[in-house]
């Protein structure tokens, strides 16, 4: 997704100081629910577990995790994929400032091409947002006079999100989990604050509030969900595998877990 090639981009959207506060906040409870899941597989498991983090962006979460011992223990294998050079190279000097090199890999791969891998792991994550930015292949960011969206959004199918995370699920050793951390809800507030996010980074918006997803001139796109709609794209995993923590108490975002 050529959004992610912007280095400026890149740049202002790990930056904290372009954070809003539910995004501080949503980031936070993201994390301490993710350290939680991965003491329960790997309790279940009785040793540590294999990681794929998809879009591991500037390393955000290992960065984290492996300050605490007594979560980064029960991790023995953490492999990174992002198709962005920019956030190939951050997460190099992560490893590199970090002594990581032992646990942590990371390799340039786009997650549509996840059939790819070989090996299966027991925890495969999608935080801060990522599973939003899977766009369709066919969509069109072409704008009218008025500068919005020329044709209008129908996701009521995404094949491109319901093949990456079916291949996904695929990639799951028996009793294993994917976990999408933060994702937005869909509701008209919590547009209002993917916009002002955006506009803080200097975006022009060109979607509509009706679209459920917020997608700017610059290519950015982020979209929103009901439970009904991820039961609707990820048909093919039993609904009772499925699990929604909100990760606030104002529908803003939540944390979804899929279960083999």
């Amino acid at each position: 997704m050529e959004m992610y090639e912007n280095s400026d981009m890149i740049k202002k959207a790990f930056d904290e100081s372009f954070l809003s506060e539910p995004l501080r906040q949503a980031q936070l409870v993201e994390m301490i629910e993710l350290k939680k899941i991965i003491k329960e597989l790997s309790d279940r498991k009785e040793g540590p577990i294999s990681v794929l983090d998809m879009g591991i962006g500037n390393a955000r979460v290992p960065k984290h995790l492996c300050g605490i011992k007594e979560i980064w223990n029960k991790i023995d294998r953490y492999l990174g994929i992002d198709h962005s050079d920019k956030c190939i190279e951050l997460t190099k000097e992560v490893i590199k400032e970090y002594s990581l090199k032992d646990k942590l890999e990371v390799l340039k791969l786009d997650s549509v091409n996840l059939g790819t891998l070989k090996e299966k792991f027991d925890l495969i994550i999608c935080t801060w947002f990522t599973a939003g930015n899977f766009y369709p292949e066919d969509f069109s960011f072409e704008t009218d006079s008025s500068g919005k969206l020329k044709e209008k959004v129908n996701l009521d199918k995404n094949e491109k999100f319901t093949k990456i995370f079916s291949n996904a699920y695929k990639l799951l050793n028996s009793k294993g989990e994917i976990v999408l951390g933060s994702v937005y809800i869909d509701n008209e507030a919590t547009n209002e604050k993917q916009e002002d996010f955006y506009k803080k980074c200097g975006m022009e918006i060109i979607s509509r509030p009706r679209d459920s997803v917020t997608v700017t001139k610059n290519k950015y796109w982020s979209q929103r969900f009901t439970k009904e709609k991820i039961f609707n794209y990820l048909d093919f995993v039993p609904k009772e595998k499925l699990s929604f923590i909100p990760l606030d108490t104002y529908e803003y975002a939540m944390l979804i877990r899929i279960k083999k």
